[in-house]
């Protein structure tokens, strides 16, 4: 089988609080994998420690075969991380950014590629303003865009739908599907239930920084809801935390 992102016992602690522990899943190619749980969970270090910039206390990360301790640098060619918040240059416009990224990855072609993701993402009137006149959609889109510049096999969301209105969630999902269905493997951490059941193949749920399922959604929501075909991920997803979560 063919993986993109292959993780086993990943565990990172910060000094004695243990934040994820002995965490482990695999996707495949063209593989959509959802990573929920409440607040505090782990998922934000999980996702950081997937690429690359919290490096794990214990454990294996492999990006399209690249182990991401030892050959980071080609590990991370493969692989675009969008953060729940944008972070971009005060004094890049958007082309530029484009056209900055493109260069840290030595991307052939840029011009051929800006264009199509200007459009995709609704940013091409907006293509020589800086970042302050954008608003947080458009700021979203555009470090999205910036991720993709590099057509990499293995991306990264951290709540990819914020700031973005009716119009740009349709697209956004649109979006993910599409470069999935291309190939890439893909891991989406949202609190948008919906969202990861419209979206995604397989669930993993963490919580107190343990993975508590992990199973596609249809078997996972089989199992938790004893075989109720009428209810949804959320109800699952509240019926199995609520049951982990110790009593006072």
């Amino acid at each position: 089988m063919d993986y993109g992102i292959e993780v086993n016992g990943l565990t990172k602690n910060y000094d004695s609080f243990v934040a994820v522990k002995d965490f482990s899943f695999a996707v495949k190619r063209g593989e959509v994998l959802g990573l929920v749980g409440p607040n505090g969970a782990g998922k934000t270090t999980t996702l950081r420690a997937l690429a690359g910039i919290h490096p794990p206390t214990d454990g294996t990360i492999r990006i399209c075969g690249f182990d991401l301790r030892n050959d980071a640098v080609d590990a991370k060619r493969h692989l675009a991380f969008m953060p729940d918040e944008p972070r971009l240059f005060d004094y890049l416009t958007v082309e530029e950014h484009l056209q900055f990224v493109a260069r840290l990855y030595q991307v052939t072609g840029v011009k051929e590629k800006i264009g199509p993701l200007l459009h995709e993402f609704e940013l091409a009137d907006k293509r020589k303003a800086l970042p302050s006149e954008l608003s947080r959609g458009m700021k979203q889109k555009l470090m999205i865009a910036c991720g993709f510049i590099h057509d990499p096999d293995v991306l990264i969301f951290d709540e990819p739908l914020t700031g973005l209105d009716p119009l740009g969630i349709r697209r956004m999902k649109e979006s993910i599907v599409r470069r999935s269905q291309a190939g890439a493997s893909v891991v989406l951490s949202s609190h948008l239930l919906h969202l990861v059941e419209e979206l995604c193949d397989t669930v993993a749920v963490i919580q107190h920084g343990t993975r508590i399922a992990y199973d596609t959604i249809d078997n996972l929501k089989w199992k938790i809801t004893s075989g109720r075909n009428d209810l949804s991920l959320e109800d699952a997803f509240l019926k199995i935390t609520a049951e982990e979560t110790p009593s006072a």
